[in-house]
């Protein structure tokens, strides 16, 4: 891995950590990189350095902190079951206030050009929705995103770009989902879903049984190009 661990202070002083990966680049935009429930593990470390390598300055904060610092889990049935008990610990309100307190630690990054977008994979990616609901972020892209459903109420107040990518064979996320998601999401501006007919959730990792590289990298592509068009 080519980036390194750096302190997030929230609001009320206290401090947590997140996987910080830098361009080459002297100023570029930055992105809020939003783990699944297996921590800022290999694979989330991996992504946040891919998307440096495309001139991101990127920062991936440990979401779990206050239940379970430093967790880093692999995808057997197993970790599965740990990150789902540690995520029903967690308070989602919470988890949004620290995820703001994240983007303002990127934006003072001095290699951070200003703009910041939000990329998350299943839990992340429904932070990353609410994240651009609370105009906390210029833009956001969310895979699997699997409790979007649940804070559709919140879209009235979405402003900004956003993309969500889904997996047509994803027991978890059924296309009456989708569609209610994107009923709730017309008309308000720049929206584009996108769903995958050989892909099931978590076909973005490399790491699991479930990975599909032909949906992984034309999520990706389309991904960069929303987060070019709407942070550089």
């Amino acid at each position: 891995m080519a980036g390194k661990t750096i302190s997030i202070t929230t609001k009320t002083g206290k401090g947590f950590t997140g996987y910080l990966a830098t361009p080459k680049e002297t100023k570029a935009p930055g992105i809020i990189l939003i783990q699944e429930i297996f921590g800022v593990n290999s694979h989330i470390k991996s992504v946040a350095d891919l998307y440096a390598k495309a001139g991101f300055v990127v920062l991936a904060p440990d979401v779990f902190w206050r239940v379970q610092p430093g967790v880093e889990l692999g995808y057997t049935p197993e970790d599965v079951q740990k990150g789902m008990a540690l995520i029903q610990k967690c308070d989602q309100e919470q988890i949004l206030t620290d995820l703001g307190s994240a983007v303002e630690t990127l934006r003072a990054q001095s290699q951070c050009s200003g703009k910041i977008g939000a990329v998350g994979y299943c839990l992340g990616g429904a932070l990353a929705y609410r994240l651009a609901c609370h105009d906390l972020v210029d833009c956001a892209v969310g895979y699997y995103g699997g409790s979007i459903d649940k804070y559709l109420d919140e879209a009235k107040n979405l402003h900004c770009p956003i993309m969500l990518h889904f997996g047509a064979k994803d027991a978890h996320i059924t296309q009456s989902t989708v569609d209610k998601i994107r009923t709730a999401l017309d008309g308000k501006g720049h929206v584009e879903i996108f769903v995958y007919e050989d892909a099931d959730h978590g076909f973005n990792c490399d790491q699991r049984k479930s990975y599909d590289r032909e949906s992984a990298m034309l999520a990706y592509g389309r991904s960069q190009v929303i987060l070019n068009k709407s942070l550089k």
